[in-house]
């Protein structure tokens, strides 16, 4: 049994540095480069609210993975020091980055039998990456292994539902997940997407509604269908903690639930969803 180990993770997981070195978690910067300038920058080099400034002004960004190298480097770092590893990861449906982690971590293995290190792919993103490393936190602090630690985490993966809605479709059509169509007709007719992230860990367009207060209040109700009994729960805003707040003060006067953290929605994942993305994420009975 393993005691003595270390939890890692990824910026992805869109829970700020600071929190993250309060909770004793490490974790590896993904990087996003802006193509008028084409120069890398690292999540978090950048304050969200300039990085979101560039995108309403029209600036379009795109995202790079954690390399195996970077892997290697930090992980080699840890086992050198003797302590072993439990990595959680941005969702494989959506980068690689879990990808190269694991490979790592099967070569270190080999290299380090006397160690042991886990990564897991969370097949989630944003917050809902962070509510899965805010529960490996709760279950290290209380005295779990890193072996129980992994197999508590593992039962839990589907039942970490994402649910967000975005303020323009633009960013979501240059991704892919909606057609130039649709994005022009839901522009002009006002029209939100409410969103979730599936059991293979895909982004999925799930319904929607016409208005961003009609599309807040959707979030709020499809919480309220399946969240578990003291289920954290964790918002994440995208330069919208007006709306925010909003969606949390929903949640307590209408449901009685209380949310556990607000976070800002880091470059990487916000080159993607775009400023105004406002998500929501707890355990329920189903994803």
């Amino acid at each position: 049994m393993s005691e003595n180990y270390v939890l890692f993770t990824d910026s992805a997981c869109d829970i700020h540095p600071d929190k993250l070195a309060e909770w004793n978690v490490k974790m590896l910067p993904l990087a996003f480069l802006f193509t008028d300038t084409g120069k890398e920058q690292k999540d978090h080099d950048e304050s969200v609210d300039e990085f979101y400034k560039s995108m309403r002004a029209g600036r379009v960004a795109k995202t790079s993975c954690v390399n195996e190298e970077a892997f290697e480097s930090e992980f080699t770092s840890i086992l050198e020091a003797g302590q072993d590893i439990l990595y959680m990861g941005l969702s494989g449906g959506l980068s690689v980055t879990c990808e190269n982690a694991k490979k790592v971590a099967d070569r270190l293995a080999n290299k380090y039998p006397d160690r042991k290190i886990e990564a897991i792919d969370s097949l989630s993103a944003s917050a809902g990456e962070g509510l899965f490393v805010y529960l490996a936190v709760k279950n290290r602090e209380a005295g779990m292994t890193l072996e129980e630690n992994a197999e508590a985490l593992k039962k839990l993966i589907l039942n970490v539902c994402h649910w967000f809605t975005v303020e323009d479709l633009v960013y979501l059509k240059r991704g892919g997940r909606v057609s130039a169509a649709t994005a022009l007709l839901g522009t002009a007719l006002n029209v939100k997407p409410v969103l979730h992230v599936d059991n293979e860990g895909h982004l999925i367009k799930m319904t929607q509604v016409h208005g961003r207060k009609k599309s807040i209040k959707k979030l709020a109700e499809k919480l309220a269908e399946t969240i578990l009994p003291d289920s954290p729960i964790f918002i994440s805003n995208a330069d919208c903690l007006d709306d925010a707040e909003y969606l949390k003060d929903i949640l307590k006067n209408e449901y009685g639930k209380e949310v556990t953290l607000i976070t800002s929605i880091g470059s990487v994942i916000g080159a993607h969803a775009g400023p105004g993305t406002l998500a929501l994420f707890f355990l329920g009975k189903e994803r």
